[in-house]
Formats: structure tokens, sequence, C-alpha cells
């Protein structure tokens, strides 16, 4: 039930990013959308969820952003499941619960992130479709700030799904 929760929810933030995305259009700052469910996936790994479970579920939310961002598929898919497998090998479970402690965790996942996908697109990125990391290296900056801005947020809204779902399959587990 946890896992589905947190499905739900990053289909929602995903859905909220790309119309913050769309509002966002006009400031002509490229990169400022953060990442909303980067924190989420954070979330899971620190908080030591089943590893198969929470890699299927950043690889679904992954997936889902490879589609609404349009981006070639398989970018953030990957990326997602790296960043949750890496928060989960930090192990920064009682680090994780302040403030500022989230911020700095966001920056540092956020900032690997994008490392990776410029990596990926050097890679892999073909001129002729314009995912190279010349064109995309200006996003990274504005969206690791951005995304640690809003990772407390995702954080709590993490937190209340958790606590919700550990209410309704009690303390049998996962269901």
């Amino acid at each position: 039930m946890r896992n589905t929760g947190f499905f739900v929810t990053g289909i929602v933030l995903i859905l909220i990013q790309a119309n913050l995305f769309r509002f966002l259009l006009w400031t002509k700052i490229p990169g400022i959308v953060p990442s909303l469910t980067l924190p989420l996936i954070v979330f899971m790994g620190v908080h030591e969820y089943s590893l198969v479970r929470g890699a299927a579920v950043a690889f679904a939310i992954g997936y889902l952003c490879d589609i609404f961002a349009g981006t070639p598929v398989g970018l953030y898919t990957f990326t997602s499941v790296v960043v949750f497998v890496l928060a989960r090998g930090a192990g920064v479970r009682l680090a994780a619960q302040t403030t500022w402690m989230q911020v700095l965790l966001a920056i540092g996942f956020a900032a690997a992130q994008s490392l990776l996908v410029l990596l990926l697109l050097a890679i892999f990125g073909r001129e002729r479709d314009g995912w190279v990391p010349r064109s995309v290296y200006p996003f990274a900056l504005p969206r690791i700030l951005t995304t640690a801005f809003v990772a407390p947020l995702i954080f709590r809204l993490a937190r209340r799904v958790d606590s919700a779902t550990s209410r309704i399959r009690g303390e049998g587990g996962d269901l």
C-alpha cells in the first residue's frame, strides 16, 4: 500500500511539475522548474524501504518523467533508480529529519542526477536531436537550487503519505 501511495504521489507531483513548467515558461530562466519527484525518491531511499519495491517505484516515476518531459526514453528512468539506490546506500535516515539536512540531501542528489544526465547525454546524445550536454548544462544549477528549495515541502508530503499508508496497513508490513 505504501508503494502505491508513493507512486500516486509521484504522478501528482509530475502533473504539478508539468503545469509549473508551463506557468514559469515566461521567466526565461533556463531550468527554474524544480524536480518535484527527486525529493520523493530521496525520501524513499533514506527511509530504508524495500530495495526492490522502492527501485520499482523509482523506475515507474522516472519513466513517467521521461514521457512528460519529452526526454530520451530511459534518461530519467535510469537516473531515478540510481538516485534511489544511492540514497538507500547513504543510510542517513536520522540525519534527514531536519529541514537543513533535507535541503542538503536535495542539493547533493539533484547535483548527482544532473551530473549523471549530462554524462549520459555526452555518451548517448545525438546532435540532431539537440540533446547534448552543452545545450542542457545551463539548466543544472537553477534546477538544483529550486529542487532544494521545495525539498522540505516534498519531504513533509512524503512523511504524510508514509504515515497515512502505515495506518492503513497496520503493523504487518507492506501489502
